[in-house]
Parts: structure tokens; C-alpha cells; sequence
């Protein structure tokens, strides 16, 4: 996919355009800007204010030292739009690199979703359940059924998937996860290191449900896709930590495209447990 000119002009940067590393290797630099497609205008009309005013926030908050959190600043176009034919925008990040590091990676998602949780105080699109075929994507689908707000499907996974998804789906109590706020549901991955060491938190997976959940995410994405320690899920296999992974592994499930049943099987096998005859 490529912008077109149109999307170009009213962010306001040049044609010569250069693939940005990462993510599904869709988005691309264009002069300082980052573009990114299929964006949700909706959501983004929502998310980018209040992350354009936390950036900055953190970027020039008193006392604070070069290696502090930040988050990349989203850039609206020219005539004040965050989505332009499905394009959105944030600066672009010099000199930057990938944070693998586990316990570095929920240290900075500690710091995210505490500033997270007071930057905002609603999440008007955790209302909307993703039945309207125009805000169904697969990811809020997965989400709502892993939340028990949306029933299993079926014949979306192979066999060791579907297996597997109903011993998750079993394995779920009404454990208290904590409260609901507004998480990035993706970081994994989406964490950069400055030129200084501080790191820089990129495109935010905005869903209003509990940073523990969003903490197993990352957990789990890590050992799947990053070489983290698989020995990392048995401090998850009890209580609210055990819920919060249970739910993580069901949104993955049904939001992969393709899911390996079984290489989900065997990072998650200590939590599995039979299912009942």
C-alpha cells in the first residue's frame, strides 16, 4: 500500500517514501512523519488528542530525566484531521530501536498505563459493541469474546486452535482483574529506545479494559514472538494473573491471522487444564 498524493499533501510531507521496520511492515517514513493505514477515524478523533496532550506532557514535564517514558507525538493533517483516506500520522523517531527486553518492556507498561489511567477518565468506543460491519474488525471482536461479551465462534481456527480455545474458555471465573482504563493492547513490540535510552511508546492499541490485561498481552506476545523466556508464563498460572493471561491467549486466538494452535499450546500449557468429560 502506498499513500496517495492527496494523502501526502495534507500532511504535508514529500512523495519519496521509505518502509519503516516492524509492526505488519505497512507503514512508511515520509519526511518527519510516520503514516500508518487503516486507521479508525472514529477512534483516532478520540485517542490522538489525549495522547498529543500527554506527549507533550511527559516531554516537558518538570524534573524529568532524558531516559522518562514518552510516547511518539500523533501529527493531524492540514485541515486538522487525524485520518486521511485511512492514513494516520506520528513524528518520526531518529536514531531508534526495538526494546525486546521483557521486564524492561512491562516496566514501561507499568509507567504507560498509570499515566494512561489519568490522562483519561472514559472510553466512549468500549460502549459499541463490534456488531456494526463498519467498527467489526477482528481485534474488537476477540476482545469482546474474551470478556465473555461476545459468544465463541467456530470454524475460525484449525483443529489444535479450537481445542485449545475451549480449554481457555473453560478455564475462565469472575476474578476481579482490576479496574477498567484506557491500555495499549499491543505493546510488545511497539516500544522504541531513543538515542538517550528512554523508551517511546508507539502506535497505541486503545481498549478500555484492565492493565492486567494488557499486561499478560505483552507477556505473551513476548514469549511467542520475541524470545522471552517461556519459563515467564509459570508466575501466571494462579488468581488474576492466571484470568488476565486466559483472556490475553483468547484474544490472540481469534485476532491472529493465522493463529498456530499449537505453538500457543505449548507457551500456555501451564495454565491448561483438562476440560471436563
Amino acid at each position: 500500500m502506498r499513500p496517495s498524493e492527496h494523502v501526502l499533501d495534507l500532511f504535508a510531507v514529500p512523495g519519496d517514501l521509505a518502509p519503516v521496520p516492524g509492526g505488519q511492515g505497512r507503514s512508511v517514513r515520509a519526511g518527519d512523519l510516520v503514516l500508518s493505514p487503516d486507521r479508525d477515524p472514529a477512534t483516532l478523533d478520540r485517542l490522538n488528542p489525549a495522547l498529543a496532550r500527554l506527549a507533550a506532557d511527559l516531554d516537558t514535564r518538570p524534573g524529568r530525566d532524558r531516559r522518562d517514558l514518552r510516547i511518539a507525538m500523533p501529527v493531524p493533517a492540514r485541515d486538522g484531521s487525524w485520518v486521511v483516506e485511512g492514513w494516520g500520522a506520528t513524528r518520526y523517531e531518529p536514531g531508534t530501536q526495538q526494546l525486546r527486553d521483557l521486564t524492561a518492556t512491562r516496566a514501561v507498561g507499568a509507567i504507560l498505563h498509570a499515566e494512561l489511567a489519568r490522562a483519561v477518565s472514559s472510553w466512549p468506543p468500549a460502549d459499541r459493541l463490534p456488531t456494526d460491519p463498519t467498527v467489526a474488525d477482528r481485534w474488537s471482536v476477540a476482545e469482546r469474546t474474551a470478556f465473555e461479551q461476545l459468544p465463541l465462534p467456530s470454524g475460525t481456527l484449525d483443529a489444535a486452535g479450537e481445542r485449545l480455545l475451549r480449554r481457555l474458555s473453560w478455564a475462565r471465573d469472575t476474578t476481579d482483574l482490576g479496574p477498567d482504563q484506557l491500555v495499549h493492547g499491543d505493546l510488545a513490540g511497539n516500544i522504541l529506545l531513543d538515542p538517550d535510552g528512554a523508551p517511546v511508546v508507539i502506535d497505541v492499541s486503545p481498549y478500555w479494559r484492565p492493565a492486567l490485561w494488557a499486561e499478560a498481552i505483552a507477556v505473551l506476545d513476548s514469549v511467542l514472538r520475541l524470545a522471552a523466556d517461556p519459563d515467564t508464563m509459570t508466575s501466571w498460572t494462579r488468581g488474576a494473573r492466571r484470568q488476565a493471561m486466559l483472556r490475553a491467549a483468547i484474544f490472540r486466538l481469534l485476532s491472529d491471522r493465522p493463529a498456530d494452535g499449537a505453538a500457543y499450546e505449548e507457551v500456555l500449557a501451564p495454565l491448561l487444564v483438562p476440560l471436563p468429560r
